[in-house]
This record gives C-alpha cells, structure tokens and sequence, in this order.
C-alpha cells in the first residue's frame, strides 16, 4: 500500500529531496514557511498545505529538512504545529541536523502523541542530493528504520542504522567535523601553494591525481578555481554545525583539539558575507587575514 509522505523544509536540500519522493511515486504533501519556494513542488503533483497540521492530517510518514532546533521545535509546537493535526501511530523522519539530545527529547514528547521518531541526517550537499545518491544516518527504532528504507533510498544510495534514537545526530556531527577538516585543509594546501607561486590549478591537478583524490575536492574544484562558491553546503550551515561538535565533546569528554580550532573559523560570528556561501569559502578567511 503506497504511503502518503508529508515534507516539511523546501531549502537547498529539501526542494530535491522532495522532488526524488515525488518521482518515486509517493503521494506528497509539501510545507514550507515561505510558501512560493513549493511552487515547482506542486507543479510536479505535490499538494501544497498552508499549515504543518494539515501536513499531519495528510500524510502516514511526515519529512522533516529544516535549518536547526528552533525550526524543529517551531514546526512540532508552534500555533497549527504538526502535533495539532493527526499523529496516532505515524513516523517523523527528521532529516535536519541537530544536537542527539534534541533527538531522544523529541522522542519521548512525540511518543505521548503517538508518533515515533527517526532521525536520519544526510552526507551530502545539494548535487548528490538532486542525484538521489545520499548516505543516510539513521537513529531510531531498527524495525521502523528498515520498514522505511524503500522511502529513504529514494533519497538516497543507501541507509546506514546507527543505533537507537540520537545515533544518526551524532554520526552527522562526526561526519560533518570530518568534513570541515577536510575542507579547511584543502583550503590551507591551496593558500600554501598559491603563496609559494604555485598555480591553484596545478595543487588540484596533484591532488587529484594521487591518493588524496576523492569526491568532495571534485564537487569544489570550480568554487576554487574561480573564487566563486554558490552554496551547495552553506557556510552557515557548517558553522552552526561545528557549535553542535564542540558542544557534544565537552559533553562526552571527547578530545577535539582541530574540532576546536575549526569552530573558531567556521563561526556563526565570522564575516557576514560569508554565511550564504558554500563552505568552501572558508579559503577566503586565510586571504583576508594574511592581506590585514
């Protein structure tokens, strides 16, 4: 029996991953808090709802890609929330990025209502979003995460379970701390090279010819070679993010001394003009402080 999906979060991430349920044949409501970014949405089958309860009441499994907590939290408890609508023996999936904490809180208030909770982070930015070739990070009850894998891999190349509820938050933390190391390294590999005389096309040339070669240097490769970086991944996106990291490490008395340091560049403090960028940009923090 085809299940009826409710998406809530039509951003960067959210519009294709959307589109991808829409393809595989799901029936679909759509909510967003700005109402015309549903527009192609609904132009393509999706149903529009002017209110997340109503996407309760529609739909047997509701998405959730929203930037954060307080979007999450807005979304369940805000006036007309999804828990004003109909939750009996439903799923919430969260796909957004937030604390584990936030995760098994959520749980257990949502289980009052009669829905159980997935959380299940992505790897991945918008190109392999629109692909369709996401890794999934889920937490959560492993008999309702399997039961959903259909819907998922229609998101995604493939489900990884990490655990009970709060595990795939804390696998995309982990992931995405890995990620920013990665990024600020090449980005600090590109500086170095480019100070010394060296050609930004010839330091990727060797990087990708070599063992150093993978996926994420290719996707920014043109970002890097132009100066130019349209968000794929936003940096204020990262920078939210690595607060999560940090503040996960004191609490599990985890040791992150490039963690550390990385939150103090990839900062929801830093130049403004870098928010709506791709993370990628966080090159351009070592050329303005090596021309102050």
């Amino acid at each position: 029996m085809t299940q009826c999906i409710g998406f809530i979060g039509i951003g960067i991430m959210g519009q294709a991953m959307a589109a991808n349920i829409l393809k595989a044949g799901h029936p679909l409501t759509v909510y967003n808090r700005s109402s015309e970014k549903t527009e192609t949405l609904c132009e393509a089958g999706a149903l529009f709802a002017c209110k997340p309860s109503l996407v309760a009441d529609a739909s047997d499994i509701i998405i959730l890609m929203l930037t954060g907590q307080e979007a999450v939290d807005e979304v369940l408890y805000g006036d007309e929330g999804l828990l004003a609508g109909e939750c009996e023996g439903k799923v919430l999936i969260n796909m957004s990025t937030v604390p584990a904490h936030c995760s098994r809180e959520w749980a257990e208030k949502l289980a009052e209502h009669g829905l159980t909770l997935i959380d299940a982070p992505v790897s991945g930015s918008k190109a392999p979003a629109e692909l369709g070739t996401l890794v999934i990070l889920a937490g959560g009850p492993e008999e309702v995460v399997r039961n959903q894998e259909p819907l998922l891999l229609s998101m995604g190349k493939k489900v990884i379970y990490c655990g009970p509820v709060g595990s795939g938050s804390s696998m995309k933390l982990a992931i995405n701390l890995l990620l920013g190391i990665m990024m600020e390294g090449m980005a600090e590999a590109l500086h170095l090279a480019e100070s010394s005389g060296l050609a930004t096309e010839t330091l990727i040339d060797a990087v990708a010819s070599g063992p150093l070669a993978c996926t994420l240097f290719q996707l920014k490769e043109e970002m890097f070679k132009t100066g130019s970086y349209p968000a794929q991944f936003p940096f204020k996106h990262m920078a939210k993010d690595m607060q999560f990291v940090v503040a996960a490490a004191e609490k599990n008395g985890a040791l992150l001394p490039l963690g550390s340091e990385l939150a103090k560049l990839f900062s929801p403090a830093a130049d403004a003009s870098l928010m709506d960028q791709d993370f990628a940009a966080v090159k351009t923090l070592l050329e303005k402080n090596r021309d102050s």
